[in-house]
């Protein structure tokens, strides 16, 4: 774990100097009166952005494919002893979330299956405190932390009926049905959800894993499906070599992980290797075995075999405690932890390197903007005062009376921002309205009175393409208003360049694109999850309902997303130009005042044309100062890449190759020690 946790330190090191780098960039500007409203919400989201910003790993398998125990081997071997509890048989009952939030005390929050009964999804439920369960973990002791971790696979006995109500049960499935005792009941999970609030240093740093059930408990929990695993930022499959591919690890690896998002985040790991480990065999037939097997697998999975990684998670752990090397390397565990680097945090580098760039480099662009309307200004006026000097009263008379006509014929151009404003506050809320709760409201409430009206569950696609249809009529038509405005906004920066020679930049290119290509994408997922629940379920209700609601709440949480990217492009449109109409607005107000005082010998003209001159000096080096600080900002975001990237070897070449390991830490008894 030792290149892990390095690569993420470094990560972390990174991040925080880029949000120093903002703060410090902010700070200036506030000093130098150069912050408007806009600017400051623009950086304060940047830095929100960094201090929340999480790298999650889902891992995804079925039972009893050591998925626990390589969650062990990779991340948690420096606490002395298996963290996650390991059986034979299922351990991980419910979806699990490993994960550190310093606001709260080290604890689990379980959330009861009995949630299953209400309107609701998961994520609708984290929002409700009084719903979980809170169990405290004493991370003193290996142990506690070990009993404690136990709490995940808890299980209840429950009538088949109540299990039905929750999804868990079908009587048409022969697998449920052998699982019903002489009393009726089955085996169910007790909780829900869990999330695992633990100060280990990866987490600490920023790390979420995500611990996925088998394929019956995910297909019970669409949200699974439709947004959490999506979300991450790698995917492991976990796959056991003693088992190889089976129909579930296929279907799982379809309708969960494949069609979960791009391709690039997914790797297979090839489990439990050290069962193909022969005595009678050579080590050159034993990795043959191994690659005949990284070949099935390639194969069946259509995935490349430089992206599947067989691995001994058990051997691997057992190596890192004892700092037995030889054992480690045998167990190809480096390897895979070099790919996770690799993938992990070079490519989350570059997504938050360039959302932190783009928008700091905006701002600072319309900062300078703005300075140069006020160096242009004092240029313009320190002109003016030197061609007076010599002039008679009459000339300064006139003089003046062409700065107060510039001042006026300014103004009329000025208006426009304000009529501007009124016309792009109005075309905006046109373009929100088909973004708005109420329109999904009544779309979800319509497919489901259809769904419900039905005689046909074969109905049922069709309507949930069309409820898909309507969502995408919904973006589009708000996508055709962001193309209005910005069309406006470009339409009114050229009259202000050849009324007053203004040079503006273009308006932020924004479309909602992304998020349409996101509801494509939930409904290719729903369109194969709505078919298998049709077969799995044989049309009972209270699945599909829950899918539904899984989907119409996805759904709210994509368009509320939609919404406040729009208001907030909508928003900065015209700080910009406000912001320079202001400048010149002041400009022209001190010349005239400038001209009026030498007018009515009130002060020297020497002495106006020194403070000029030190104002302009002043501006000049605000602007170069500027530059400095946003070339700061930029060589913190590029310059730290080659470092990261020479934290280690590249991951993803060869299957088979194991460089050295790492040491054990001894996390655990270093913090009972302290």
């Amino acid at each position: 774990m030792a290149q892990l946790a390095g690569s993420f330190e470094q990560y972390g090191a990174w991040r925080d100097a880029l949000a120093d780098a903002v703060v410090q960039l902010r700070r200036w500007l506030q000093e130098n009166k150069l912050l408007d409203a806009d600017a400051a919400r623009r950086l304060g989201l940047a830095l929100d952005r960094l201090a929340e910003d999480k790298l999650v790993i889902a891992v995804v398998a079925e039972f009893s494919r050591g998925k626990s125990e390589l969650i062990n081997a990779i991340f948690f071997a420096d606490c002395g002893q298996r963290i996650l509890p390991t059986s034979a048989g299922r351990t991980t009952m419910c979806p699990t979330e490993l994960m550190y939030d310093e606001s709260l005390p080290p604890c689990i929050r379980a959330l009861p299956i009995e949630t299953r009964a209400r309107a609701g999804s998961t994520s609708e439920f984290r929002k409700v405190s009084e719903e979980w369960r809170i169990f405290p973990v004493d991370t003193s002791s290996a142990d506690g932390m070990l009993e404690a971790f136990k709490l995940v696979s808890e299980t209840i006995r429950v009538p088949t009926e109540e299990a039905k109500i929750y999804g868990l049960f079908d009587l048409d499935d022969p697998d449920h049905r052998a699982g019903v005792d002489a009393d009726g009941t089955v085996e169910i999970s007790r909780w829900r959800h869990a999330v695992i609030n633990f100060p280990h240093p990866l987490l600490q740093q920023g790390l979420v894993i995500l611990d996925t059930p088998g394929l019956n408990a995910i297909g019970a929990e669409p949200e699974l499906t439709l947004s959490l695993v999506p979300s991450a930022h790698a995917v492991l499959f976990v796959l056991a070599a003693d088992t190889g591919v089976t129909k579930s690890d296929l279907e799982m690896w379809r309708h969960v992980v494949r069609d979960s998002g791009a391709t690039e985040n997914h790797i297979a790991v090839l489990n439990k290797i050290d069962g193909l480990w022969d005595g009678l065999k050579s080590a050159a037939e034993i990795d043959a075995e191994v690659q005949r097997q990284v070949a099935v697998v390639s194969q069946r999975l259509e995935l490349d075999k430089q992206r599947i990684f067989p691995v001994s998670a058990q051997k691997g752990l057992v190596a890192k405690l004892t700092g037995d090397q030889a054992l480690l390397a045998a167990s190809r565990m480096p390897v895979l932890e070099s790919a996770l680097v690799d993938l992990l945090v070079p490519a989350k580098q570059k997504i938050v390197r360039s959302q932190t760039l783009s928008l700091i480099e905006r701002v600072g662009e319309e900062v300078r903007q703005t300075l140069a309307v006020r160096e242009r200004g004092l240029i313009e006026q320190t002109f003016e005062m030197r061609a007076l000097q010599g002039k008679n009263q009459g000339s300064i008379e006139r003089m003046l009376l062409r700065a107060q006509a510039e001042s006026a014929e300014f103004e009329k151009v000025a208006r426009k921002v304000v009529a501007t404003r009124f016309v792009l506050n109005k075309t905006a809320a046109q373009a929100l309205s088909h973004l708005k709760r109420d329109n999904l409201r009544e779309l979800a409430t319509t497919t489901r009175e259809r769904m419900r009206k039905s005689w046909l569950p074969t109905g049922f696609a069709a309507m949930i393409g069309e409820y898909f249809d309507a969502l995408r009529g919904s973006l589009r038509r708000a996508n055709q208003g962001i193309a209005e405005m910005e069309k406006m906004i470009v339409g009114v920066q050229s009259h202000f360049a050849q009324e007053l020679g203004w040079s503006l930049a273009a308006p932020m290119p924004f479309s909602i694109d992304s998020y349409l290509a996101e509801l494509d994408r939930m409904q290719e997922v729903a369109k194969g999850q709505f078919g298998a629940f049709l077969v799995l379920t044989r049309g009972k209700w209270g699945l599909i309902e829950r899918f539904l609601d899984t989907v119409v709440t996805r759904s709210r949480d994509l368009l509320a997303a939609a919404e406040r990217d729009v208001e907030a492009w909508v928003g900065s449109l015209l700080p910009p130009m406000e912001a320079q109409v202001r400048e010149q607005r002041a400009q022209l107000v001190r010349r005239a005042e400038s001209v009026q005082k030498i007018r009515d010998a009130q002060q020297s003209l020497d002495g106006r044309i020194g403070e000029l001159d030190a104002a302009l000096a002043l501006a000049q080096g605000k602007i170069e100062a500027l530059g400095h600080r946003l070339g700061r900002a930029r060589a913190l975001a590029g310059g730290a890449e080659l470092h990261l990237a020479d934290a280690g070897p590249p991951a993803i070449t060869a299957v088979g190759e194991a460089p050295a390991g790492a040491e054990c830490a001894g996390f655990v008894r270093e913090r009972a020690s302290a």
